[in-house]
């Protein structure tokens, strides 16, 4: 073989090398840059000259809007779940005789798995699409470049305080519907003549069926749902290219964090 050829052929593996790569990059951009905010966060969420005024002023407007607007859906929500799930499986365990049961059955449904995703999705829907748009449309009209001219960080004043009001929103939210649904569906049943135990006997009996991981997965699964809602909101955001618009950026959002979502409920389901 001679030299020419030898040359040509490595240059037609570098091209071929070349195009897997871009695919590959162009495919895996969003969870690299999901990495490197996620390591972000972490990282500065603990520096005290990371809060600035106007960053603690906009943890405490983002966690007003998702905390207050999240709230009365949430609950509606729990509400139905109450009705659906908890009422139903206090009335049938009840008519065989199997009252005992009731408690691990609404901690591995209700607690563990329903929970955590209704919450999300309420977070998703009622805030996690509010950030996609301003985050849009503050990229598409020009003003990320003048917070840079400004020596403003957009990651500082933007995606911290959103990241972590999200989480902790979440988490009150998943609080607010557990206790809604179980409050729910046991008045449902009381009404009804179907259970004989007091409300408080029946926390206790929820409470003794939880196992000690149970009360520290709950709390790490709800903080990190809120975190990766934000973190996909606000990537879907600040990576819109001219030409999109709400129409396009809203369905990109969403679906990213239902994926985002599931993921982490279904980890957490495999590592419990």
């Amino acid at each position: 073989m001679t030299g020419a050829s030898v040359d040509s052929a490595a240059i037609a593996a570098r091209r071929v090398l070349a195009v897997i790569g871009r695919v590959v990059r162009i495919r895996a951009s969003f969870l690299l840059m999901l990495g490197a905010m996620s390591w972000g966060v972490l990282l500065e969420a603990g520096r005290p000259r990371s809060w600035r005024r106007t960053v603690r002023a906009e943890f405490r407007r983002t966690l007003r809007q998702a905390a207050g607007g999240g709230l009365a859906t949430a609950l509606v929500t729990a509400g139905l779940t109450g009705l659906a799930l908890v009422a139903q499986a206090l009335y049938w365990l009840g008519l065989t005789g199997q009252g005992e049961l009731e408690g691990s059955l609404i901690v591995t449904v209700l607690v563990r798995e329903l929970a955590p995703l209704l919450t999300g999705m309420v977070l998703l829907g009622r805030s996690g699409t509010v950030t996609v748009t301003e985050l849009g449309l503050l990229r598409l009209g020009g003003q990320m470049n003048v917070m840079a001219a400004q020596g403003l960080d957009p990651f500082l004043l933007l995606v911290l305080p959103r990241t972590l009001a999200f989480a902790l929103t979440s988490f009150t939210l998943g609080m607010f519907f557990v206790l809604g649904a179980l409050v729910t569906g046991f008045v449902a049943n009381s009404l009804l003549g179907a259970v004989q135990e007091s409300l408080w006997t029946f926390f206790d009996h929820v409470l003794s069926s939880m196992r000690r991981v149970d009360f520290a997965m709950f709390p790490l699964k709800m903080l990190l749902i809120g975190a990766l809602v934000a973190l996909t909101a606000c990537i879907t955001g600040l990576t819109a290219r001219p030409g999109d618009d709400a129409a396009v950026l809203l369905p990109r959002g969403f679906v990213r964090g239902v994926l985002a979502i599931m993921v982490a409920s279904l980890a957490f389901s495999l590592a419990a």
